[in-house]
This record gives C-alpha cells, sequence and structure tokens, in this order.
C-alpha cells in the first residue's frame, strides 16, 4: 500500500441524499478529504488528477454501475491497485462474495450509520496494512 495513512476517498453515489450524509460523515465528522462523484463517468474524468487513497462504489446506479465502473477505474495505471470498496444494500452471503471476487477488498452495508462510516473505513484500512 502506497499510503500509511488513509486520507483521500474518491466516493462514487447517485442519490443526491446519500451522498449528501455520506459527505457530511466522511468529511466533518471524520476529517478525510473527499471527492464525490454522481456516476461512474464522473469518477473517471477526476480520479486520476485525486489520486485516491481508496474507492468507495455504490453498486446499483443508472448507465454504468460500481462493478463496471471499478473495472474502468481499474484501467487506470495508478488506480490499478487502489483499495475498493462497494456499498449497498444487498448484502446476502452470496452478493458478497461476487463483490469480493470483483475486486472489492469489503462491503459496506446500506443504509449505513453516518457516526460511524469513517471509523468503518479506517478499520478496514488497517487491516489492508
Amino acid at each position: 500500500m502506497n499510503h500509511s495513512r488513509l486520507q483521500r476517498i474518491l466516493y462514487v453515489e447517485d442519490e443526491d441524499d446519500i451522498r449528501a450524509v455520506a459527505e457530511l460523515a466522511l468529511v466533518n465528522v471524520a476529517g478525510f478529504e473527499l471527492r464525490s462523484c454522481a456516476s461512474g463517468a464522473e469518477a473517471l474524468a477526476v480520479a486520476e488528477s485525486f489520486a485516491p487513497d481508496l474507492l468507495l462504489l455504490d453498486v446499483m446506479m443508472p448507465a454504468m454501475d460500481g462493478p463496471a465502473t471499478l473495472r474502468a477505474l481499474r484501467q487506470i495505471p495508478s488506480l490499478a491497485e487502489t483499495p475498493a470498496i462497494f456499498m449497498t444494500a444487498k448484502v446476502q452471503p452470496d452478493e458478497i462474495n461476487r463483490y469480493l471476487e470483483l475486486g472489492a477488498v469489503d462491503v459496506i452495508a446500506k443504509p449505513f450509520d453516518p457516526m460511524s462510516l469513517g471509523e468503518q473505513l479506517r478499520h478496514v484500512w488497517r487491516r489492508l496494512g
């Protein structure tokens, strides 16, 4: 892993209200530097210049879903190894296993607890370290 400390997160979520809650949680509560995107296409446009430590991707999105977004981001050499976490309401064991097989390091269930979201991400990060 390139960074010892988790700081920069690229967050992709198509629903404005969920994105707003997560932004508050991750920036104001947890103190991360966050770049939020409303679509996979937007994420692809900004990801390389933002140089995130972690990718946080909604699974269910129109046009380009989370797994498709992750595949596209993996084509950018500087992001090929960036850890990715999926966020989804679909958290049956077989669904979680599929997301892990797609290259995610973890899956966070929706609805998530805004007050503990940052700590959940730090916990995953420490586990990867």
